[in-house]
C-alpha cells in the first residue's frame, strides 16, 4: 500500500477533482439525473474528506461515516435553517443545500458506497502489488512451483 501520506495527497487531488466535477454538473446539467449525480458526488467528496483525516479506517467504514454525515445535513434540512443561511450566506446552498429530500438519501448512498468499492479496490491491488507480485496466478499456472532443483514427477 501507498506510504499515509502519498495516500492523503491522492485523496486531496481526488477531492479537487469531485469538487470540479460536483460543480461542473451543478451549473450545467438541469434534470433530475443531474441533481442525483450531484448528491452522490456530494457523497463521494465527503468520502474523500473523510478518508483524508481517517487514512487508514476501512473503506467500509468511511463509506458509512460518508453516508451518516451527508443524511445529518439532510435531516438538518427539516429545520430550515439551512434555506435561512442559504438565503442569506452565498454558498451555503452547494454544502447545507436548502430543502429535504427523499431521494436524496438515496443519492448519497449510492456515491459513498462507489467511493468505498471504488478505494477498496485500489486499495486491495495496492496491496497485491507491495507484495513483488501477481495477487491470482496467470494462465497455466496451477500453484506453487518446486524449487530449482527438486525432481519432477
Amino acid at each position: 500500500m501507498p506510504s499515509l501520506a502519498r495516500r492523503r495527497a491522492l485523496l486531496i487531488v481526488a477531492a479537487i477533482a469531485t469538487v470540479v466535477a460536483g460543480l461542473t454538473v451543478h451549473e450545467t446539467v438541469d434534470s433530475w439525473a443531474g441533481a442525483f449525480a450531484g448528491d452522490a458526488l456530494y457523497a463521494v467528496l465527503i468520502f474523500l474528506l473523510v478518508a483524508v483525516v481517517a487514512v487508514r479506517a476501512a473503506s467500509a467504514v468511511v463509506g458509512g461515516v460518508a453516508f451518516a454525515v451527508c443524511a445529518a445535513v439532510e435531516l438538518f434540512q427539516l429545520t430550515g435553517v439551512p434555506a435561512y443561511l442559504s438565503a442569506t450566506i452565498p454558498g451555503v446552498e452547494l454544502v447545507l443545500g436548502s430543502t429535504f429530500q427523499w431521494s436524496d438519501l438515496v443519492a448519497y448512498a449510492v456515491g459513498a458506497a462507489l467511493a468505498a468499492a471504488v478505494d477498496a479496490g485500489i486499495r486491495r491491488r495496492a496491496a497485491g502489488s507491495s507484495r513483488g507480485g501477481r495477487t491470482t496466478p496467470s494462465s497455466g499456472e496451477l500453484g506453487p512451483r518446486p524449487p530449482a532443483g527438486t525432481p519432477s514427477r
